[in-house]
């Protein structure tokens, strides 16, 4: 990394003596005023946001210092929640600044590069996937959709073992005191085989319920997707998040994406908040967007697209 040129455009206070890589954001086919760029702050420690050509596509990168983004560095920074989070949106922040000249492809995070000539070498490399997707996200735009099984949500009780368990907390009084018949110590109701025989059949029904309920849910969770497809581009399904990331005490059914035309935007929407539409009682549908299309950006799907093509 010795030979990384040091004579780049800096920001106010940046040490230029010091060895920097180059960080890639994005690449567009469009203009980006100079202005734009300017306003816009990337990575902490870094020089400001700017162009670089190749051919008809323009990079929009970042110098960086290698004591901060070299590979153990910023290995220990990214395992620090705070860091991590700051560097993502320091990467968001760049991207939408990209996208406002038109199409725009997202690179991972940290796509970084020795110099500006490794940079341009990559990307030109590649030039026919990158036209080919930019062409695939023009007049587009990507809209998340999430879904949720309907009703209150659990109780920490209840996910820690107790009603959710069958045991006879479901059957008695919220103040947790035992009722006659039925012993402080957990075990169903005295009084012989058919006592406990009655006790078994309600936790087997309780739980039959509440299993017809999940896949009740879980079915029309998939009709949300079946429906929302119809007015998409494209769309992918990502894997569940879990309770503790969206702070919420029931599991996520659905945690899909949608590429969607932006002359259909209104048709989309009007699906997902349709009442009795896109939805249902049994499940609760969010919707956020609309955001650069980072779940169909990838280069491996139009290499995969293109060779289909090839055989067809």
């Amino acid at each position: 990394m010795t030979g990384v040129p040091a004579d780049r455009p800096t920001a106010a206070g940046q040490d230029v003596s010091r060895p920097c890589l180059t960080c890639l954001f994005a690449v567009t086919d469009g203009p980006l005023p100079d202005d734009v760029l300017a306003v816009t702050p990337g990575h902490d420690g870094g020089g400001p946001l700017r162009i670089l050509e190749a051919g008809a596509l323009r990079l929009v990168v970042q110098d960086v210092p290698v004591a901060a983004f070299g590979e153990e560095a910023l290995a220990r920074r990214l395992d620090r929640p705070e860091e991590l989070e700051r560097c993502a949106r320091a990467h968001h922040r760049a991207v939408e600044t990209a996208a406002r000249a038109g199409a725009a492809v997202p690179l991972p995070m940290a796509t970084l590069y020795l110099d500006d000539h490794n940079a341009v070498r990559a990307v030109t490399a590649r030039q026919a996937s990158l036209r080919t997707l930019l062409d695939r996200l023009r007049g587009r735009t990507e809209w998340a959709v999430k879904v949720y099984p309907a009703g209150p949500a659990r109780t920490s009780g209840a996910a820690s073992g107790g009603a959710a368990d069958g045991g006879p907390a479901d059957d008695g009084p919220s103040t947790g005191t035992p009722t006659a018949g039925t012993p402080a110590t957990g075990g169903p109701a005295t009084g012989g085989p058919a006592a406990g025989r009655s006790y078994l059949s309600r936790v087997s029904a309780r739980r039959r319920t509440e299993r017809e309920a999940r896949e009740s849910a879980l079915a029309q969770a998939d009709a949300v997707d079946r429906e929302l497809r119809r007015y998409a581009v494209a769309a992918t399904r990502h894997r569940p998040q879990s309770e503790r990331l969206t702070g919420r005490g029931v599991p996520q059914l659905l945690n899909a994406a949608y590429l969607v035309d932006d002359d259909r935007r209104a048709d989309f929407l009007g699906a997902v908040r349709r009442p009795g539409g896109a939805g249902g009682a049994a499940v609760e549908v969010t919707l956020s967007g609309p955001w650069v299309p980072y779940s169909f950006a990838r280069l491996d799907e139009v290499t995969c697209d293109a060779r289909e093509g090839v055989r067809a």
